[in-house]
Parts: structure tokens; sequence; C-alpha cells
């Protein structure tokens, strides 16, 4: 578990299976990481990608003093927000608005594949690439990175990416699933994230490394994913 506490910065980094959901057979295989950020000062927080045990992840916030003011999705699948997973149920975003009346930010493409998975739809808010999420004084900037899913997003905030299963610290997320698009996958990794610089901090959506996260240069400098020169090259090993 990560925890971030600088001044007014609060950001968790829980793993599933682990620090939340410990029971869940199927959090502890997915190992998928939630994510609390927020501003101490005014008690302000979002949880992104909340899945599993979702009541466990309101706990966590009040239990440090902060209270929910919205959601942020990185994509669809089952493991990130909620839904059907191979036939069993997990909980997510509409489990979440049972306790909770907040916004779901997701963008704008990934609107009615999250009300298919999730039969959630009045509390989405759509997003653009570039939007900026307030929480409290902490702005949390929205990057479309299209690809593993047609709306996955990553979120930039205080030098730190959020990236769901867009970039891992090694590899990349799926482009063989509904709604993915290698090229896209290609131009959101070398085009889309180039304007994150190597001194930020990765933040994956899985534990898929033995570490956690990783400064992005370390990332550009290691990860096979990042190595074609071309979008053919590219498309040539991973498409």
């Amino acid at each position: 578990m990560t925890e971030v506490t600088t001044n007014r910065f609060y950001f968790r980094q829980l793993l599933s299976g682990r620090d939340y959901a410990t029971t869940n057979q199927i959090a502890r295989q997915m190992v998928n990481f939630t994510y609390l950020i927020g501003d101490r000062e005014s008690g302000e927080a979002v949880l992104v990608d909340p899945a599993y045990a979702v009541g466990e992840l309101l706990e966590i916030l009040a239990e440090d003093d902060m209270r929910p003011v919205g959601a942020l999705a990185t994509h669809y699948h089952a493991d990130h927000i909620g839904g059907d997973m191979m036939g069993h149920p997990i909980e997510g975003i509409a489990d979440l608005l049972e306790l909770v009346d907040i916004p779901i930010h997701v963008q704008a493409e990934e609107v009615p594949w999250v009300e298919r998975s999730t039969s959630v739809s009045s509390s989405l808010v759509a997003h653009r690439s570039g939007d900026v999420v307030r929480v409290g004084a902490l702005e949390v900037t929205l990057i479309h990175t299209p690809g593993h899913t047609p709306g996955s997003q990553c979120f930039f905030v205080d030098g730190r990416l959020v990236s769901g299963d867009t970039l891992f610290l090694d590899g990349c997320g799926r482009t063989d699933l509904p709604g993915s698009d290698p090229l896209a996958m290609y131009e959101s990794l070398t085009q889309r994230l180039s304007q994150i610089p190597d001194d930020a901090v990765l933040f994956p959506g899985h534990l898929y490394s033995a570490e956690p996260s990783q400064p992005m240069g370390e990332t550009r400098r290691h990860n096979r994913v990042l190595a074609p020169r071309s979008a053919q090259e590219w498309l040539a090993i991973f498409g």
C-alpha cells in the first residue's frame, strides 16, 4: 500500500485482495489497484476505479477524515468499476452509488460501454481529453488514451500518472478485447502520453510487476511496448 500525504495532497494506492477485499478470491487473482486522491484541507477525495468492496473503500476514506465527492473510471471493465466478469458479479460504481450520491467521471467515448456493463447512467459525467476535475484545491487532468477500450483514460495529478490499463510498468493493456484498437493504443502510448515528464511517477491499474510504481523515465527505458519506433513496427509485434 502506497500512501502519500504531503501538506494538502492525499494519495493512497490500495491493492485489491491485500489492502481491501481480502476475502474476495477474484480480487486476489486480479490484483487491481484502487486509488484515493484528495485535498487534506478540504477533506474532499475521489476514488479511482472502485471495485470489489466499495464499502471498505468508503471506510478507509472515513478513517482518514476524508469524504468522497466523486469517482473516476479509467475504463469500463468489471475488475475496475464493477459488473459481470465471466458470470461472477463484481461490486463497483453501481454499489457505490447506493451508498453515496456522487458523480462518476468517464471519457465521453466510454459512456455507452459503462452504461451497458454497469447499468449506471444518470450519475455519469462525460469528459473530453484535457478536462480537469477539481478536488478541493487539487486539479486532476484527464487524458483520453484509447486502445485498451474506446474511452480509456489516465489521470495526471501532482506529478503522478494513474494509468489504468493503458500502461503498466512492463507492457500495456490488451488490444484484442471488445472495443480495443491496437493502432489507437500505439498513438496513446507514443503521442497522448508524451506530455508526461520522465520524473513523473507511473501508478498502473494492476500489480503486474515487482514494484507498484516507478518513474516514467524508467518505464520509457525498459518497457518493451515503448521500444518500437513506428506504428508499423509496433503493430507487427503487438497488433
